[in-house]
């Protein structure tokens, strides 16, 4: 079901009431509880036909121009085929020039798109490419393994506020990404922008159509919806992929923007088959794997409608059919956390599900999945008493499963109970190896570091060891956490005091905070490269320097 971190629901209907609007200040609860103040459409690389170059003989002359000429039809040929694509909308699109900026409008051309109106990007001139390297920032919690730990590990130095973003359009609930020189920002106004992550200056911003009006759903609480979940970075491709929100067609679509200028090069809807797109709500990140994307669903604060969990998967050229997983219940079982699947070494995908329908048959709720890169079900895991977390409200997946070491899982939900599994035999229902009481409701997505576990709890946040089948307790932070992550040696997190805090890793001892003059919503996680951490504060993104 819902998060008390931002999604549906809260811990308890207790706990509910308690909470105020003037407690939270943007939204009432939730998606709006406020933590403080404070490779697709891969081209052939061709840009332009060859020039036709031929002798200077007459024979030699005829010769070389019908050689060239072949060279250039085949190329032609080549060049259609990888520009072909069905089942997605590929684009089009006529650039003016004005003070310096370039305006592209892209035109739709294509059947299989419902979508009204034209997607739009803009942008500065710059370099011809986007250098990306191992230090980027490409996808939430930056592996698809969602570790949490930046590639730059090199000691804390002095830090410092780097810069601090104009107003974007829109909140920001996506996790910033960083590729190369861009900070990668998406928003509820359903525009996607490239800032300098150096600078801040915007580089580029796609604007991909109208959001949502909250006033145009049956329930929920962010408004407008736009980009929720947080996009994925492709740099093999120099592609990313977002799915928005539009309100000119009521759907979810999935769009394949261009990393160097924006520009879309396909879009596509992306909704569970047979499943309302107004009851469904794609919170979790994007995930590629294997030569596809993958995107989650879940319900909506309030729970309304026939929604249900979903897993859906397209090609990363955008051709073919939607793949897709619905969780096997008559309602609700959402994968509503913000870390969306995370993929282990062999291809496969992790889920965790919330709360079900059912106080009877087993249907998946409240469980721990793993799907074969077809969307296949190989194996799960749920408490033995799921169905009182049902009739609870206590969601098992308001944090992520973690994928821990080379083959245990950890899962910790609402209950605060942490249950360690076998990566390789689950167990069903009931079958966890151990568990153990963290003391505190687990909300958003932890952090791993081998046997290490950094946990996002309603009162602290707390380190655990995992060694073997056995979880310990190793230190705990007082006061609610966001979604931690690893960079400078340090574990990174927003309080609910509006403080980020850097922490020790080995015994929690306070290293480094600041407090922060903007709200944050209680899923806020920070994103590190390349010496600076970035927070999503808002409307806006707030650089440091950590070196």
């Amino acid at each position: 079901m819902a998060p008390l971190l931002g999604g549906r629901r809260g811990l308890t209907r207790g706990v509910r009431r308690r909470i105020t609007r003037s407690e939270t200040a943007h939204h009432p609860e939730l998606d709006g509880v406020l933590l403080g103040k404070i490779p697709v459409m891969k081209r052939t690389g061709l840009t332009s036909f060859p020039a036709l170059e031929c002798g200077t003989g007459r024979r030699t002359k005829l010769r070389s121009c019908l050689g060239a000429v072949v060279t250039l039809l085949l190329t032609a040929l080549l060049w259609a085929a990888a520009c072909g694509g069905g089942g997605a909308t590929s684009t089009s699109s006529t650039s003016g020039t004005s003070g310096g900026v370039t305006t592209s409008s892209t035109v739709t051309s294509s059947s299989t798109s419902t979508t009204a109106g034209s997607p739009t990007s803009t942008s500065v001139s710059s370099s011809t490419t986007v250098p990306s390297s191992s230090s980027d920032w490409p996808t939430y919690h930056h592996d698809a393994g969602r570790s949490g730990v930046s590639s730059d590990q090199e000691p804390l130095g002095s830090v410092s506020q780097a810069w601090v973003s104009a107003d974007l359009d829109g909140d920001i609930y996506a996790q910033p990404l960083v590729v190369g020189n861009e900070v990668i920002a998406a928003t509820e106004g359903n525009t996607v922008y490239a800032l300098d992550a150096a600078s801040g200056r915007q580089i580029w911003k796609a604007a991909l159509g109208e959001p949502v009006r909250g006033s145009d759903l049956p329930c929920g609480n962010i408004d407008p919806s736009g980009i929720t979940g947080t996009p994925v970075a492709d740099t093999s491709s120099g592609t990313l992929y977002a799915v928005a929100f539009l309100r000119s067609s009521m759907q979810h679509e999935l769009f394949a923007l261009d990393l160097q200028t924006g520009s879309v090069r396909w879009h596509r809807p992306v909704d569970p088959p047979g499943l309302s797109p107004l009851v469904e709500q794609e919170r979790g990140a994007l995930a590629l794997s294997g030569g596809r994307v993958y995107v989650p669903f879940g319900g909506l604060y309030g729970d309304c409608g026939q929604y249900k969990g979903a897993v859906v998967s397209v090609a990363a050229d955008g051709s073919g059919d939607l793949g897709s997983y619905i969780v096997p219940t008559s309602r609700m079982g959402g994968l509503w956390n913000p870390g969306g699947p995370a993929v282990d070494g062999n291809g496969d995908l992790w889920v965790i599900t919330g709360n079900s329908q059912s106080q009877g048959t087993f249907d998946f709720g409240n469980a721990v999945i793993r799907l074969s890169p077809q969307l296949k079900v190989q194996d799960y895991f749920a408490p033995s008493d799921w169905v009182n977390l049902n009739a609870g409200d206590l969601d098992l997946s308001s944090m992520n499963m973690v994928l821990v070491g080379e083959n245990r899982v950890l899962a910790v939900g609402k209950t605060g109970t942490a249950y360690l599994l076998d990566a390789g035999n689950l167990g069903k229902v009931g079958g966890a190896l151990s568990s153990t009481d963290v003391g505190s409701s687990a909300f958003g997505v932890a952090a791993t570091m081998g046997s290490a576990v950094l946990v996002p709890c309603t009162n602290a946040l707390i380190g655990l060891s995992v060694t073997g089948d056995k979880i310990e307790v190793v230190w705990k932070v007082s006061g609610r956490s966001a979604s931690p992550i690893v960079a400078a040696g340090l574990v990174w997190s927003m309080g609910g005091d509006g403080v980020l805090k850097a922490v020790d890793p080995q015994n929690g001892g306070v290293k480094f905070s600041t407090k922060l003059d903007r709200p944050v919503t209680q899923f806020t996680s920070p994103s590190a490269a390349g010496g600076r951490l970035f927070v999503a504060v808002g409307p806006k993104i707030v650089a440091f320097t950590l070196h």
